[in-house]
């Protein structure tokens, strides 16, 4: 698994995933009990993966899209 986005925004997640699902990517989400441990301050951020395989293509639908990261 390679990690495609890092962010606390779960608005972005959400759309994240519908996004490249959509798409035929699979996303796998981390951190997502380290997030909920927390609370609802939102500090820890969550992590979207994808394969190796689909990373270039899951970073220019996100590009395309206006969504910019570290990729």
């Amino acid at each position: 698994m390679k990690e495609l986005l890092r962010t606390n925004d779960i608005v972005l997640i959400s759309y994240v995933k519908t996004l490249l699902d959509s798409e035929g990517i699979a996303t796998f989400d981390l951190d997502v009990n380290t997030s909920t441990i927390e609370g609802s301050i939102g500090i820890l951020p969550r992590r979207i993966m994808v394969v190796p395989s689909q990373w270039d293509d899951a970073v220019e639908i996100l590009e395309s899209q206006g969504i910019t990261g570290s990729f």
